[in-house]
């Protein structure tokens, strides 16, 4: 098939710059828009970027001399794309205003953003575990008025350190979960040149971080009902997010309690067993393996494991039996890969084998 077209929203930050790295050489999406703040636009990609490539790779060639556009020319650039990634740097008011704006305008929008996580008929998606989420698009397509357009979320970068590990194991019904979250500066769009005080420091707060972590597993174990996603009541998580000086890769460190108290060799063969719909599916994207478990008592490490499957498999660890609680165990993944730009390019792959989004 001819590749899709696709515009990256706020394609000079952090994640975006993240999308165009990944898009490169992609089999099914090629970028045809790159698009930023009114300050950016009107010059080249290089031009705006400018000391502020974050990537470890090069920039793509195919996008050095693209011309970057102003977001807010929704109609325009709607024009030449068959869908948009969505990464701007916005309030949360305007980014939920221009999403919309270019789903009306029959342009698909896959978003990095948090704006529209809780909007009900939206689905926020991690393609392994709720890929039926999908299935509200058209009841938001009819409130939108729309044929072709729509909004999909991803969640937030730090629960696919732990959720995808508690998601493999419904069948023994996990009722309380503890989980402490260690992130790294990536997932504030931050290197060490950009924040020098976290060098050797660690900052206890990370705002909005712990409810996100407590509230958004449930959604995405909720169940479609009348045209919205009801969350669903149980388990019951409480996190503590802290930032620690990791340039990639955010840890989790879960206790939990069950309905049905498996064994340890189950809970293993349940994660190392897990696939997903982008596995049977075998998208470009998916991890062959979705979650490792590693022996070692001092694994997963974020030197040595973070790039696990191209940095989008889950890692896990040091599995054992807690004093208070049944279980604990530790939870790794890349939170740019696997939480962000990653997670909305398999996201869009699935989408894409959905018939979801199609040419124009």
């Amino acid at each position: 098939m001819s590749k899709l077209k696709v515009g990256v929203l706020g394609a000079t930050g952090m994640v975006g710059q993240r999308f165009v790295t990944l898009l490169e050489n992609h089999p099914w999406f090629e970028v045809a828009a790159v698009a930023a703040s009114p300050r950016s636009a009107g010059r080249t990609y290089e031009e705006a970027v400018g000391g502020r490539w974050k990537m470890d790779t090069p920039m793509p060639e195919a996008v050095k001399n693209m011309i970057v556009e102003n977001v807010n020319d929704v109609a325009e650039i709607a024009s030449k794309v068959d869908f948009v990634f969505s990464a701007v740097d916005m309030s949360k008011d305007e980014i939920r205003s221009i999403e919309e704006a270019y789903a009306i305008c029959e342009t698909p929008v896959v978003s990095n953003n948090s704006a529209h996580r809780w909007t009900p008929d939206v689905p926020m998606v991690v393609p392994e575990l709720n890929p039926e989420h999908f299935d509200i698009i058209d009841a938001q397509k009819k409130r939108l008025g729309t044929t072709r357009g729509f909004i999909a979320v991803k969640p937030n970068c730090s629960i696919q350190s732990y959720t995808p590990a508690l998601h493999a194991l419904r069948d023994f019904c996990p009722e309380r979960v503890v989980v402490s979250t260690y992130q790294a500066i990536s997932g504030a769009g931050k290197t060490f040149k950009d924040w020098p005080e976290m060098v050797g420091n660690i900052i206890p707060y990370i705002g909005g971080e712990e409810e996100k972590s407590e509230q958004e597993p449930l959604r995405i174990w909720g169940h479609i009902e009348n045209g919205v996603i009801v969350p669903a009541k149980t388990p019951i998580i409480s996190a503590q997010c802290i930032r620690v000086p990791v340039l990639n890769g955010h840890t989790a460190t879960v206790s939990v309690d069950f309905k049905k108290k498996p064994t340890k060799e189950e809970m293993i063969e349940a994660w190392r067993n897990f696939k997903g719909l982008p596995q049977e599916l075998n998208l470009p994207s998916a991890p062959k393996q979705f979650i490792q478990y590693l022996e070692d008592d001092n694994r997963p490490q974020v030197a040595l494991d973070v790039d696990f499957e191209n940095g989008m498999g889950i890692s896990i660890g040091r599995l054992r039996e807690d004093t208070i609680f049944q279980y604990k165990f530790v939870g790794l993944s890349h939170n740019t890969l696997r939480g962000a730009a990653g997670g909305g390019v398999l996201s869009a792959e699935l989408l894409t084998a959905q018939g979801r989004i199609q040419a124009k």
